[in-house]
């Protein structure tokens, strides 16, 4: 019985009632911090009730662990085993949840029900960087996947694109030679989420079919302010069919309602530093705060003809259509109003396959998409280990499930009976005889968008598909002079990290192809003599600029949705920072107070303030104006700290409003301000200031070499 009395005693509560804060503090035996409360018994997985599981089971308070202890067992089984393999590509992504909405009537071009105007689409996006790890940074330089998962009352259609309408390469065959080169190098471990290092530049050189790409990775593009302020694209060809069976090509394209908005170069390395989940914290923040981002799908459309007539092939994925020749037509629009319950369950667990397509779509011949077909659902079946990544509940469709599929990994259906083949004839013995198919369900369409492609079996790809240099000096042309100097800037960057100096040679001789300035300026920066320019293999035409490739020429002038930073400190008048932000808010933004201490700051009145965010840590790269809210005092004393100074330096630098109070002119002085349009004063004009970036400040803050 004493021996009983003792184990019995070493699994119970022992609680004591500790005043901290008006916090009742509950205990173990042990005296360790147990849970207040709580919603329910806490269970094993098995559902049954437990007392403890802080506390290992043990002969006596300092005696070995018990073998039998199925607790501590069932614990570390499951911690052991919480994560499964990442994705090999867009490991590290952010998600949420809202829904598309149909605007235009398309019935004349596609039958998917998705489509009919004004109807309701429940949708699942996430948003994704390509080279890192699932724990890289938010902000490298690299494309963003922009992928749509639709739960429509006729299956899923996923929707699996990029924030850059072209790709790399041309041939699906070609995308684990990409990826590996890509990655850190395989003998070294590094760099990480990066492609300025040797691998990627010795592939890309030598497959000239990347410059279009290049170029667009080496633009704004590729370093977005937020996900929110980017477009997306579904990069392939696809067909749209009809019910007549009817069939054109189509292009998809998705168009922020916030304004394509990107970032300086040095803005977004200081933002890796200041804050690694910039972009995630941001689309997170957003939706908690009321302020749902918002897209319109846009789709061009076009048939055989016109294929037939350009130049370039339209099933070529390292092209697009310029808009000038067939213009976006827009059919509907999603909005994302709900954060993810679980990162993992929802976010991490997602499973997107351009395969997933619905009546009304279908595939081109494209032979990167033909080839995306089959990876994405191969990968995902290695990914969870079961054929059955369909069942959980991110990736369930909301339409009924009802096929022959049976049994594998992890099967959560009980299907009922003995039809588990087709055809059977169990109904004459009155058994049900399972699903049959469906005469308006998916049928690959018989329309023919394109020439019947019928000849002997190569390997070779059509005679349009040479021109590799065309589309890049199109999108070069169409660039203001401040886009076409960071692409210069990208270019040299990324070159100055390779090592191998006939590699450099190999991709500046590519660039003169694309144009002669160009490379001309990217041999000047990494400090080498212009190399002979390659041989193409194919004429290069000269393509007219377009207006909508470039972000600049097509800036949205607007507050809404960004992030004002207002520096205070001790002697900050308090009714001009309550002035500022109620303006702000009424612009629909973000206004931050940054103070040299979170709390007790002393204002002009005698009464203190909060700060929300510390400066030390908080560097105007996290914002996209700044307003400098300081009196004499403060100013003497934020001139000695190195941060208050960056801070006001970068915000320059970078391109962004700076409204400043009179007595905070100094600190401006020191940082190194110049008077311009975007340096304003504390009133109307500094709100109007902060919807925009001062490109023209660019050669003063940073002139070329």
């Amino acid at each position: 019985m004493k021996l009983l009395a003792t184990l019995l005693g070493a699994v119970a509560l022992a609680t004591y009632a500790q005043a901290n804060a008006n916090v009742n503090i509950t205990y173990g035996h042990g005296k360790e911090t147990q849970q207040r409360g709580g919603s329910g018994n806490l269970t094993t997985d098995q559902g049954l009730p437990i007392i403890d599981d802080e506390n290992t089971l043990s002969s006596g308070s300092r005696g070995p662990a018990l073998l039998e202890d199925f607790i501590l067992r069932e614990k570390i089984f499951h911690f052991d085993h919480e994560r499964i393999p990442e994705r090999i590509v867009h490991a590290r992504g952010s998600g949420a949840h809202g829904y598309f909405e149909a605007t235009e009537d398309i019935s004349h071009l596609s039958k998917a029900s998705v489509f009919k105007k004004g109807k309701k689409t429940p949708i699942f996006a996430r948003m994704s960087t390509v080279a890192g790890r699932a724990g890289s940074v938010d902000t490298p330089r690299d494309v963003r996947g922009f992928a749509i998962k639709f739960y429509t009352d006729e299956g899923i259609w996923d929707l699996v694109g990029n924030n850059i309408p072209v790709f790399f390469i041309q041939d699906a065959i070609k995308f684990p030679d990409l990826i590996h080169a890509v990655k850190q190098e395989a003998d070294r471990g590094y760099p990480a989420a990066a492609s300025a290092h040797d691998t990627f530049y010795d592939f890309a050189s030598l497959m000239p079919e990347s410059t279009h790409m290049l170029l667009w990775l080496q633009s704004d593009r590729a370093i977005p302010r937020s996900l929110r302020m980017m477009d997306g694209f579904g990069v392939h060809t696809y067909q749209l069919v009809n019910s007549s069976d009817n069939a054109h090509f189509v292009k998809f394209h998705w168009r922020t309602k916030q304004g394509v908005q990107s970032t300086i170069w040095d803005e977004t390395t200081k933002l890796q530093g200041a804050d690694n989940d910039f972009h995630r914290r941001d689309l997170f923040e957003s939706i908690e705060n009321g302020m749902y981002p918002e897209w319109e799908l846009g789709v061009q459309v076009f048939d055989r003809e016109f294929a037939e007539k350009q130049f370039y092939d339209v099933l070529d994925a390292t092209k697009l259509i310029p808009e000038e020749d067939v213009p976006v037509k827009i059919i509907g629009r999603f909005v994302l109003n709900r954060n993810p319950d679980n990162y993992f369950a929802e976010t991490e667990q997602v499973a997107f396959c351009p395969s997933h397509v619905v009546p009304g779509i279908d595939f081109s011949n494209d032979p990167l998409l033909q080839g995306r077909l089959f990876s994405y659902l191969d990968t995902q079946r290695s990914r969870f280990g079961s054929p059955n990544f369909h069942q959980l509940p991110i990736n369930a469709p909301k339409s009924p499930v009802k096929n022959f599929q049976r049994d594998g990994m992890m099967q959560g259906v009980v299907n009922k009976g003995r039809a588990s083949y087709q055809p059977n004839s169990l109904d004459q013995a009155k058994e049900p005889t399972g699903p049959r198919g469906c005469p308006f369900g998916f049928g690959s369409s018989k329309a023919v968008t394109g020439p019947r492609e019928i000849g002997p079996k190569m390997r070779i790809r059509d005679e349009r598909f040479k021109d590799h240099y065309s589309q890049a000096r199109l999108f070069w042309k169409s660039q203001t002079s401040n886009e076409q100097y960071h692409i210069v800037e990208g270019f040299t960057f990324e070159l100055s990290k390779v090592t191998l100096p006939f590699v450099r040679e190999r991709m500046v001789s590519n660039l003169r192809n694309v144009d002669e300035d160009l490379a001309r300026r990217v041999a000047q920066g990494v400090g080498m003599k212009l190399p002979a320019k390659s041989k193409a293999m194919a004429p290069i035409h000269d393509m007219k600029p377009s207006k909508y490739l470039s972000i600049q020429k097509n800036w949205k002038k607007t507050l809404k949705g960004r992030n004002v930073g207002i520096l205070i400190a001790n002697g900050t008048d308090g009714s001009v920072v309550d002035k500022l932000v109620s303006q702000i808010k009424k612009n629909n933004a973000t206004a931050t107070l940054v103070g040299p201490t979170l709390g007790g700051i002393k204002l002009k009145d005698g009464s203190t303030r909060n700060a929300d965010a510390q400066l030390a840590g908080s560097p105007s790269a996290l914002f996209d104006a700044v307003a400098i809210v300081l009196s004499s005092e403060g100013t003497k004393s934020m001139m000695k700290q190195s941060a208050a100074v960056q801070f006001v330096m970068d915000a320059f630098s970078h391109l962004k409003a700076i409204g400043a109070s009179k007595a905070a002119k100094p600190l401006l002085n020191k940082a190194g301000v110049e008077q311009d349009k975007g340096v304003t004063d504390l009133d109307d004009s500094f709100i109007e200031a902060a919807k925009q970036r001062f490109w023209d400040r660019e050669m003063k803050v940073r002139p070329p070499p």
